[in-house]
């Protein structure tokens, strides 16, 4: 905000306790005096009746439902874009990829002023009974969550019920969470509703640009249902399996991990794979000291194909002919 209009509510503020702002603005905005108002009520850029609505709101003849469709950061600074805007010659780089907004606020762990999603209201929200109607899936199927939402005030009110998917187990950068699915509903004082969503193989997927299509990795996700990014109530597994695999040609310096993430890497490699884990069962690894067996098994992985010349004894020929039936 212009520093004459900031001023302006300081002043206020300072002789006069009982203060609300009201806001007309067309993005996130820092409020360096917002300890010293009651309350803020965010309008937006509303149009023609906006005068009338805010006087409805202000007044109690109507109920606040609006939630944030931004994050409201607690300085400029912060902003995921601040160390590339305006740009050299006015020429901006979007270097922020998909971290912005609140994807860029949770991966960083930066407090805000305001999370993405967030509103309050003149009545409260209470969510309960979450239920996910299957705990594993594949990515040709579908998979319906619902949750029970009672408004526990004494005002009638709407509430934006949101559904975030985190990904625990990604190969790629990913953010925390990420909004998959919403639904607004209206609620007399003590009524409950239930809501359901119904999410399909974009829910859980990222886009894979080697296969120009989104691409669901295998593993475990948490469905995670609230009011706010920052607001979550509650929260399920489930494991998602992926149908479709990405297209790798394998060399001699690919790792043992990298391979075991493919199938056929795990058809080939498994014989191998349980005769090294005799191997570190005989040598009785975890005589050596705590934690020997699993540093044993994590330099494994990251062990290059071709080492298995040295470690492993084996001659070229057999590695080249491993390499082989990976890539047939």
């Amino acid at each position: 905000m212009p520093p004459n209009q900031n001023a302006l509510i300081e002043a206020i503020s300072k002789v006069q306790k009982n203060v609300v702002v009201v806001l007309h603005n067309g993005s996130a905005i820092t409020m360096p005096w917002l300890a010293q108002v009651q309350s803020v009520l965010e309008m937006h850029l509303a149009g023609d009746a906006c005068g009338e609505a805010t006087i409805d709101l202000l007044y109690g003849e109507q109920n606040p439902s609006g939630k944030l469709a931004e994050t409201y950061p607690m300085k400029l600074s912060h902003n995921p874009s601040y160390m590339n805007f305006a740009g050299a010659d006015g020429c901006p780089e979007y270097r922020e990829g998909i971290f912005i907004g609140y994807r860029y606020y949770d991966k960083k762990d930066i407090d805000v002023l305001f999370p993405f999603g967030y509103g309050l209201s003149y009545t409260t929200f209470e969510y309960s009974d979450l239920k996910v109607d299957k705990t594993f899936m594949t990515d040709q199927e579908t998979v319906n969550v619902s949750i029970s939402v009672t408004n526990t005030g004494d005002r009638y009110g709407k509430e934006a019920i949101q559904l975030y998917i985190a990904d625990h187990e990604s190969s790629v950068a990913r953010p925390e969470k990420e909004l998959k699915a919403f639904k607004k509903v209206s609620l007399a004082p003590g009524e409950t509703k239930e809501v359901t969503f119904t999410l399909d193989k974009r829910a859980f997927a990222y886009y894979e640009v080697q296969l120009h299509d989104f691409y669901v990795e295998s593993g475990e996700f948490t469905i995670m249902v609230g009011s706010s990014s920052k607001d979550i109530r509650k929260t399920a597994k489930i494991h998602v399996e992926g149908t479709v695999e990405i297209p790798v040609m394998f060399t001699l310096n690919s790792t043992i991990g990298q391979i075991l993430k493919t199938k056929k890497g795990q058809a080939v490699m498994a014989p191998m794979m349980a005769a090294m884990s005799n191997q570190q069962s005989d040598q009785n690894l975890d005589a050596l000291g705590e934690g020997s067996a699993e540093m044993a098994q994590a330099m494994a992985l990251e062990m290059p194909l071709t080492a298995l010349v040295g470690l492993a004894g084996l001659p070229i020929e057999q590695v080249q002919g491993i390499l082989f039936a990976l890539n047939a």
